[in-house]
């Protein structure tokens, strides 16, 4: 599997396109941890799964998302309702609830990935408005083989941010 996670855009549009414009057809799937400020009618959702955010105001967009791409269970949600800010337990039960390998969220703006109980916990950062400890605008790539989930992180300019990059054994 190899997918495209991306959150945080608050209203900036063309970063969007822009990704789509790279990876359209390289990826088997591109997630939007929410917060992007769009309308859940942009066309630009065509290519994406995509969930609600606390800034998002249209409320046609879903809070979560349950994925299934080559043979891998996704599941995604903002964060912010599933208290990222405080603890990863919340977020974890309800990926393990829908038997999901993977939970992608965003909401704190602060990337990071960390694997626990077999389950990749796993915040791209922010592609616009960045904090923490690494104040680049990122997105994630996460690759997954038999043997192992790899999980790079790219600046918004499409560059590797090499210190950054993850390998967890499966």
């Amino acid at each position: 599997m190899l997918v495209l996670v991306v959150s945080d855009n608050h209203g900036d549009r063309e970063v969007l396109v822009d990704l789509i414009e790279k990876y359209q057809g390289k990826v088997d799937g591109m997630f939007h941890c929410g917060d992007s400020e769009l309308e859940a009618t942009d066309s630009v959702w065509n290519d994406f799964y995509v969930v609600r955010g606390n800034c998002d105001y249209d409320d046609a967009f879903p809070t979560t998302v349950v994925a299934d791409i080559k043979k891998e269970k996704i599941f995604m949600t903002h964060g912010h309702l599933h208290e990222v800010k405080f603890t990863m337990n919340t977020l974890l039960l309800a990926a393990k609830e829908v038997g999901a390998g993977f939970a992608f969220f965003g909401h704190t703006h602060e990337l990071g990935v960390e694997l626990v109980d077999d389950v990749l916990l796993l915040n791209p950062g922010s592609i616009r408005l960045p904090r923490g400890k690494y104040p680049i605008k990122t997105y994630a790539i996460v690759e997954t083989t038999s043997e192992k989930i790899t999980v790079k992180y790219y600046d918004e300019t499409h560059q590797l941010v090499s210190e950054l990059t993850s390998e967890f054994k499966r």
